[in-house]
């Protein structure tokens, strides 16, 4: 189940990705994991964080 919402996802793969450019232009340092984390949780849609925390930023879908 999806608990990353698409603006929560979009910043993650933007911030993700910026922190990977920067340490693979530099050198490749303890920081990076962390932009490969943003990223993939940005692209999954699922933060295991949330799950934890039972927090989650999608919205349920509106039924009509």
């Amino acid at each position: 189940m999806k608990n990353v919402g698409q603006t929560d996802r979009l910043f993650r793969i933007l911030i993700g990705l910026g922190i990977l450019v920067f340490f693979l232009i530099g050198t490749w340092s303890a920081w990076a994991y962390l932009g490969v984390l943003l990223l993939a949780t940005g692209l999954i849609g699922y933060c295991p964080l949330y799950s934890v925390v039972r927090s989650k930023t999608n919205r349920k879908p509106l039924t009509g």
